[in-house]
């Protein structure tokens, strides 16, 4: 890290360490992953920052604190199988990908999943599948999944994603308006149902099926 990063990156643990509890195996994995190799050059002064960063194909990478909160719900552990939905710039899978298994991520947009998929090879993460597809539906070839994560917002739970899940599993994903703040959902599987946990409030746009045509 360089002395500008580091002061970026101790002022976001001390606004975690206000907020509570951060596992210190997600700390060690969020600080051994470069951020600012995931944004554009001119945003590399806050690239710890809690505010929205513009990338290609007109997304965004969420801020530095709700990342981590959600990547801290989810509880990754050694070996565990995931699914993310919305590679987006591919920071939270490469994250993810020293806490657990294997993840498989998700993009609509080809130009997201060539980058995510160069930065991963730079990185040299192996256990990071990158799919240029539809990801509204989840991947269901692809399952059982211990954790799901979505970067787009629902209108409603998405509960066809329960039988994407492996038994305990998880869902984390924002429901909420398109316009509008959502709740970010922890939905745990027990039996065939889930039991819900609000976790935060966020505003992401909504989950678009297809893939971009052009881009």
């Amino acid at each position: 890290m360089t002395d500008e990063d580091r002061e970026g990156f101790a002022a976001f643990l001390l606004r975690l360490r206000g907020k509570g509890t951060v596992p210190k195996a997600l700390i060690a994995a969020i600080e051994a992953t470069p951020r600012r190799g995931f944004l554009a050059p001119q945003f590399s002064n806050v690239a710890w920052s809690e505010r929205m960063l513009p990338i290609e194909c007109g997304e965004a990478i969420e801020g530095a604190d709700i990342q981590a909160a959600i990547l801290a719900a989810m509880g990754l552990e050694p070996g565990m199988r995931i699914m993310e939905i919305g590679t987006g710039s591919g920071y939270t899978a490469a994250v993810m990908s020293r806490l657990a298994g294997r993840i498989i991520t998700v993009e609509r947009y080809k130009t997201l999943a060539e980058q995510a998929r160069q930065r991963f090879d730079a990185l040299g993460i192996s256990n990071v599948i990158v799919r240029h597809a539809d990801g509204s539906n989840g991947l269901h070839n692809e399952g059982p999944f211990d954790r799901i994560v979505v970067w787009a917002a629902f209108e409603s739970i998405p509960r066809f994603l329960l039988e994407q899940l492996s038994s305990g599993g998880l869902v984390i994903a924002p429901v909420g308006p398109a316009e509008g703040e959502q709740l970010v959902a922890k939905l745990t599987k027990v039996g065939s149902r889930f039991e819900r946990e609000d976790i935060g409030v966020v505003r992401l746009q909504p989950l678009i099926p297809g893939t971009a045509s052009v881009i």
